[in-house]
């Protein structure tokens, strides 16, 4: 059984923000799997269902991002998955826009949401699947940044960005981190 995660923000005025873009591909991949996240229970919106023939639980954490940690510790605790079987997809200001990559543990960069799944599960040692969302040239405006929507120009990307970083999950799930990494590493998008 694996885990999937995607972070974000509970609440409509976050809905399409940059922070958000771990939520938008989980629900993608929910709408493709016909998985309900209509469960509330483990501070997250939630459900199980199979992916590609393998029984996965899908979740929203509604905690905000600071706290997606305790959503992770409940859903797997309770669930009784290893942490090497949990994906969790977010943003990543260190990316260009558009590009999708993946790794198995690793820092947290800043990324809060990431810090608290890293803290409560006691371990780094998770599979990511990791958005590009650019990075503000000023620095000091990152916080308002990650809480903006996207640009008109990103906005026209987004499906096709979406639909990828979906299909890069689900090949974590069905084949190796490696070899997801060589289908999935290829050219960013440009805008």
């Amino acid at each position: 059984m694996y885990v999937m995660i995607g972070l974000g923000n509970p609440e409509s005025r976050y809905r399409f923000t940059r922070h958000n873009i771990g939520f938008m591909v989980l629900e993608e991949i929910a709408a493709r799997w016909k998985i309900d996240l209509k469960q509330k229970r483990f501070n997250a919106l939630w459900n199980r269902g199979t992916v590609a023939d393998q029984e996965v639980i899908l979740a929203l954490p509604q905690t905000y991002m600071n706290l997606s940690g305790n959503a992770a510790r409940d859903l797997m605790a309770y669930f009784k998955v290893a942490v090497s079987h949990l994906i969790v997809i977010h943003d990543d200001l260190d990316l260009p826009f558009g590009s999708v990559r993946l790794k198995t543990g690793g820092g947290n960069a800043g990324h809060k949401g990431l810090k608290s799944i890293s803290e409560c599960l006691g371990s780094k040692d998770f599979m990511r699947v990791r958005l590009g969302i650019d990075k503000p040239t000023d620095k000091s405006r990152t916080e308002g940044y990650v809480l903006e929507k996207f640009r008109k120009e990103e906005v026209e990307h987004l499906p096709s960005i979406i639909n990828r970083a979906a299909d890069a999950a689900t090949d974590l799930i069905l084949s190796s981190m490696q070899q997801a990494m060589v289908k999935y590493h290829t050219k960013n998008i440009s805008i």
